[in-house]
């Protein structure tokens, strides 16, 4: 039976964190740069989307095709090169933007980023249908990814910004894949 994981914070009402937004509009505005971003990023909450994914149908008693099994999957954007890239949005309207059916499942930006280096994701990419898009790659994502908590500074001779957790949270694993 799968595991729902439970909310990081079940009061959240699925709004972008103020500062979050904030920081993005700055970036987008060319007044912050990225490190300003992820150094919010770093202690937000975003939200993954999950989506039906239909893999069975049947007849039914009227003779129309319906559905009989599904599965939740998380979606990924393939770009025009192949590379992979694990979405995520900073709230519920974002999320809508880019799929109003999409449900989201809260996590932090380190366990994003964490999934996408699992799943052999390029990038993380937050808010893909806007209002600021904004992309976590190569050498950043890898050290993000390695974060288990407190702060980092320099990691394999990438910069970073300061990323300090709100509060330890336990390891969870938000989706898995599914053994072919």
């Amino acid at each position: 039976m799968p595991n729902i994981p439970q909310p990081l914070d079940p009061q959240d009402d699925g709004s972008a964190a103020p500062a979050v937004a904030a920081a993005l509009a700055a970036y987008e505005a060319g007044t912050a740069g990225p490190a300003e971003v992820l150094n919010v990023l770093g202690a937000a909450r975003l939200l993954v989307p999950v989506v039906a994914l239909l893999t069975e149908t049947e007849v039914g008693a009227h003779g129309l095709r319906q559905e009989k099994e599904s599965e939740m999957a998380l979606p990924k954007l393939v770009g025009q090169d192949g590379r992979q890239a694990v979405l995520a949005f900073t709230g519920t309207e974002s999320l809508a933007r880019w799929r109003p059916d999409a449900r989201p499942i809260q996590a932090t930006t380190l366990q994003v980023c964490r999934a996408a280096v699992q799943e052999q994701a390029a990038a993380v990419v937050v808010d893909v249908a806007g209002p600021v898009q904004f992309v976590i790659e190569g050498d950043v994502l890898a050290a993000l990814a390695a974060v288990e908590s407190g702060t980092v500074d320099r990691l394999t001779g990438v910069t970073v910004a300061k990323v300090t957790p709100a509060q330890p949270k336990p390891k969870r694993r938000w989706f898995s894949r599914k053994p072919s």
